[in-house]
């Protein structure tokens, strides 16, 4: 593909600053611009490659070109410093483009939604399913010492890992009763009917119309997903652990902490960097279990108006007959609503063997392995599986995440708090004899400050199905 004449001059630039070892921050301007800044902007539909091209000439420029965090693992401050091009702090280019979408069967975008408002758009399942483009970017894990960085890149620097494009459900998921096909929809007609698909509560306060699907083991969670296009072939799954990990990291790295549940701030700050965090969540509702079950309770789309954006909406339900209001404020992260909260969030592509302690003849560990290939996710085994690290055996705060190479987002130690290090809740048990255990994350409506991105539950065998154990839908297109 041959490059434009702008383009050709910033190239002559940077092949001039890599045989001078110059930064491109001390580029001359190109129109005004920074070099860098002005590529991006003029990339086309073919920009991939182009981005390819360029970063084969730019490994020595990684602060010009990604943007990140840093933390200590041994501080207790949940408070991150951001690291890299500090333009890009301020315009994060890959958080800006995620945008809302519907998705046809086959995996193809009909149409993208008003990034100001959806309420507009057509998100009864008609025309697709209502879904959040991620775009494919570039990510870099280190540790050294008691240091842990995490780097995100739009460009294919050296040491960097993909994140491949994915679609992740704006809203948490519920079934097409009629197919069984799991579906991320705004629809109260009785065919998408959420909690336990219960008819009699149709004309009630506590109505599933309309509401996320539970009650269904992470197994049906797949299957389901599945059934979206049998052609397709793992294309379709409900949430899985590298969709999990990819907005962990791209919410720690705008907002530079590891606390989800900080206050949520619209504006920025003084230096134009977001702030704060995403609010409490829905996960404040403490008679949630007498007013509806532990069943989900707050209708899809509700924070539609925010658009591609990020926020929080009051929701207020109130059963006269119990004399129970429920008043939760429901968050939204970039287009993606109740990204935790609400309920939790049965994940594919992570199992943990779970071994009995040594008393019982196990080995203490608890092994974490996980699976980026749909093809070979499972609930019996951990063929096709990557050992990623040991999780903790204890219940608590998380203290330190596993980490690794890859971001690994599993807890390794707990003794934190609501508030310092990771500043979300894990929950685990140990059993008598060697178990295959799923994972869930994210918390439900009554676990409070415990809730947030990284907390984790490995209680449940795949097969387990309560209440307040849902799932998102995913669309993850098979990589060329």
């Amino acid at each position: 593909m041959a490059f434009t004449e702008t383009q050709e001059t910033i190239l002559e630039q940077i092949i001039e600053a890599y045989q001078n070892g110059k930064r491109l921050s001390d580029l001359p301007e190109v129109s005004g611009k920074n070099p860098y800044n002005l590529y991006c902007e003029v990339l086309d539909e073919d920009g991939e490659s182009k981005k390819a091209a360029l970063a084969s000439l730019l490994p020595y420029i990684e602060d010009d070109c990604s943007y990140g965090v840093e933390f200590d693992i041994t501080v207790a401050s949940p408070t991150c410093t951001r690291i890299g091009n500090t333009d890009l702090h301020k315009s994060l280019p890959v958080q800006s483009r995620m945008k809302g979408c519907l998705l046809d069967d086959d995996g193809n975008v009909v149409e993208y939604l008003d990034p100001t408002d959806w309420t507009g758009n057509v998100l009864d399942g008609s025309r697709g399913q209502v879904m959040v483009e991620i775009p494919a970017h570039y990510r870099k894990c280190e540790t050294e010492g008691n240091k842990r960085r995490v780097r995100i890149s739009e460009l294919p620097l050296a040491g960097y890992h993909l994140v491949p494009r994915m679609y992740i459900s704006a809203y948490q998921a519920t079934v097409e009763r009629s197919t069984l096909k799991l579906c991320s929809v705004k629809n109260t007609g009785v065919d998408y009917r959420g909690g336990n698909n219960n008819a009699e509560w149709d004309g009630l306060v506590k109505t599933l119309l309309g509401r996320p699907a539970t009650y269904l083991s992470r197994t049906n969670f797949r299957k389901y997903a599945r059934n979206r296009n049998a052609a397709a072939t793992s294309e379709w799954n409900c949430m899985t652990y590298d969709a999990q990990k990819a907005l962990y990291w791209l919410f720690v790295t705008e907002y530079a902490t590891l606390n989800t549940q900080a206050a949520y701030y619209a504006e920025k700050d003084s230096n134009g960097f977001s702030q704060g965090g995403l609010g409490q969540g829905v996960t404040n509702a403490s008679r949630w279990s007498e007013f509806s079950g532990n069943f989900p309770f707050v209708p899809n789309g509700y924070t539609d108006a925010l658009g591609n954006g990020t926020g929080q909406v009051e929701y207020i339900v109130t059963d006269t007959d119990l004399d129970i209001t429920q008043d939760v404020w429901v968050p939204r992260y970039r287009g993606i609503e109740n990204p935790f909260g609400n309920i939790w969030q049965w994940t594919d592509g992570i199992n943990v063997r779970i071994n009995p302690t040594a008393d019982n003849g196990g080995n203490d560990l608890s092994e974490v392995f996980v699976c980026s290939d749909p093809a070979k996710f499972s609930d019996s085994g951990y063929d096709g599986y990557s050992h990623v690290g040991n999780e903790a055996r204890t219940e608590g705060y998380v203290k330190r995440v596993i980490f690794g190479e890859y971001g690994e987002i599993m807890p390794a130690e707990v003794g934190g708090g609501s508030t310092t290090y990771h500043c979300d809740y894990h929950y685990t048990n140990i059993p008598t004899a060697t178990a295959l255990r799923g994972v869930l994350f994210g918390g439900y409506a009554g676990n409070g400050a415990g809730a947030g991105f990284a907390f984790a539950h490995s209680r449940s065998a795949p097969s387990h199905s309560t209440a307040l154990f849902g799932s998102r839908l995913c669309f993850i297109p098979e990589l060329a």
